[in-house]
């Protein structure tokens, strides 16, 4: 999740002063405070406001972070972890070929409108983003079906790919059958997507009454997805508001959950987009808990009594490079000497909280497929002068982008991490344009467009298979690379296309060797992003794929 291109830029960044919002929100907690007894709101900070209500139209982290409490998927992870366990589906399986998946789903489940879950409900929800239209087939706002399923009943984009949904069928009341064309390495993660969560089929009808409109970055999203009110899911928490004006979405217990109910009444999502100006809240009481904790301000906060857990590695920061912007990129052996000349394990100790790791390829040794036999580039000064001259590169001049005003959870400080490459690579005596873009949505731009020659970036995973990190990048041809490698692409889709799990992890090991020969990139490290939170609070379990369920919050 969290994706790298365009399809984020609806996490809008802040504008308002942190100074105002911690003014505002220290008196209305001091309402809260002169109640007395247990307090019923838990106020969390992140780094950009959601995009979406409907989170079938988002991509991005700070827009499931908030739409996770009020929506459910068929599957979902176990909590903390990254196993696939039942959701609002208790039991699943699939034929042998892949491509059939039967559902059987929980019973005396309720959306928040009133409305029955079961099997009809699954199939509408599938047969809606299905059948999209118009702006709903752009990449930017479908982005995860088309991923996951491919494209629609009848393409009008032609960018979109070829559809591999085939059907839902509500074989009995608690009984949804999906099938789909094409076995795919997608599926069963898919099922647990945020994006892919189940609507009440009474909304999905207001829905369908709206539609998107625009291109590119210049989208209008439908209006039930900007204010609160219609959209309805089954989770624990229902969305009451959205205050756009002081960025904060409110969500209120829902009493009718078929589950665990909250522990706490209200919960309200806030956007502080500087790590400085969450700590701050955090320290004078405007918040409970807010995420992206700075590796230098772990060591303090814990000094302090907050809480600040990390979550286990499941992410992957990269140098990555276009070889369409410089033709000198696409000589193997200046590719290697880039990689020879980063001090990658420098950028791990000073840059990452502890437990960081350098990384030899392009998916975290977390997720199944990593191998222990790629090629290895370790830092060698020497050797990455003596391939550039063998290039006839030794004068060699580059331009090399980064990113301001973000922090994500592989990148917890783009600038130094920026400096301390860019000092390598000029010790090697190759000469950095160095070309600082805000994230969004210049930054994410220029990369999606293969407009940077050398830029960072990274990836969260949205569950445990090899395809969703290597096939982000790899599996065809892809502007962000500018590269056409047969081998590189072939190894990367035949492996998706092993139906046995085992063979699969095999072929995504072949895979990862091919892809680091071959070299479209650096892969630089993997980082296990903190969270913090008050010291009168009792957190909900951390989770590797950034997926905390705010339910189980409580306070002490």
């Amino acid at each position: 999740m969290r994706m790298f291109r365009s399809r984020t830029t609806r996490a809008v960044t802040a504008a308002v002063a942190v100074g105002l919002i911690a003014t505002g929100c220290a008196s209305e907690r001091g309402k809260d405070g002169d109640k007395g007894g247990a307090k019923d709101t838990f106020v969390f900070a992140g780094a950009g406001d959601p995009g979406s209500l409907d989170p079938a139209l988002a991509s991005d982290g700070e827009t499931f972070r908030v739409t996770r409490q009020a929506f459910e998927a068929l599957l979902e992870h176990e909590p903390g972890g990254t196993k696939l366990v039942g959701g609002l589906a208790e039991k699943w399986s699939s034929n042998p070929a892949g491509t059939v998946w039967t559902f059987n789903l929980r019973k005396n489940v309720t959306f928040h409108d009133g409305e029955k879950f079961n099997a009809a409900a699954v199939c509408a929800n599938y047969d809606h983003w299905f059948n999209w239209k118009g702006t709903y087939q752009s990449s930017a706002v479908s982005y995860y079906w088309q991923a996951i399923m491919g494209g629609f009943a009848k393409n009008e984009d032609p960018e979109a790919p070829k559809a591999n949904y085939k059907s839902c069928t509500a074989k009995d009341e608690n009984t949804a059958v999906i099938e789909v064309d094409r076995p795919s390495a997608n599926l069963p993660g898919g099922f647990s997507l945020q994006a892919l969560a189940i609507h009440s089929p009474k909304a999905l009808k207001e829905y369908e009454k709206q539609a998107a409109s625009g291109k590119g970055d210049a989208i209008t999203y439908p209006k039930y997805s900007q204010e609160a009110g219609t959209v309805a899911g089954t989770g624990p928490y229902k969305i009451t508001k959205w205050n756009k004006g002081n960025k904060e979405v409110t969500l209120t217990r829902f009493d009718g959950y078929w589950g665990d109910k909250a522990k706490v009444k209200n919960l309200v999502f806030r956007t502080i987009d500087t790590e400085e100006g969450r700590r701050q809240a955090l320290q004078a009481g405007d918040i409970d808990g807010y995420d992206l904790v700075s590796p230098a301000d772990v060591k303090t906060l814990k000094g302090q009594g907050y809480q600040v857990p990390t979550r286990d590695v499941f992410n992957l920061l990269y140098l990555g490079m276009t070889q369409e912007k410089n033709p000198a990129l696409k000589k193997p052996q200046v590719r290697q000497a880039i990689a020879y000349a980063m001090d990658r394990e420098n950028i791990v100790k000073t840059q990452l909280p502890e437990g960081g790791k350098l990384a030899t390829q392009f998916m975290p040794d977390t997720v199944a497929g990593w191998s222990d036999k790629v090629t290895k580039y370790s830092f060698d000064t020497d050797k990455a002068k003596q391939l550039l001259k063998a290039a006839g590169e030794s004068s060699l001049k580059v331009e090399f982008c980064y990113p301001t005003e973000v922090t994500r959870p592989y990148m917890p400080a783009p600038q130094d991490i920026f400096e301390l490459i860019k000092a390598d690579l000029e010790k090697a005596g190759i000469t950095v344009v160095p070309k600082p873009l805000k994230w969004s949505p210049d930054y994410l731009d220029a990369t999606e467009a293969g407009a940077c020659a050398l830029h960072m970036l990274g990836w969260t995973g949205d569950f445990n298979d090899g395809y969703n990190f290597i096939g982000t990048w790899f599996a065809e041809y892809d502007k962000q690379w500018g590269f056409k490698d047969p081998a590189v692409f072939a190894a990367v889709t035949d492996a998706s296309k092993q139906v046995d799990p085992a063979k699969r992890v095999a072929s995504y090991k072949k895979a990862n060797e091919t892809i680091m020969a071959y070299l479209p990139g650096v892969p630089i490290s993997s980082s296990p992003p903190a969270i913090a939170f008050g010291k009168n609070v009792n957190p909900p379990k951390v989770s590797p794929l950034t997926q905390e369920n705010f339910a189980e919050v409580s306070f002490t």
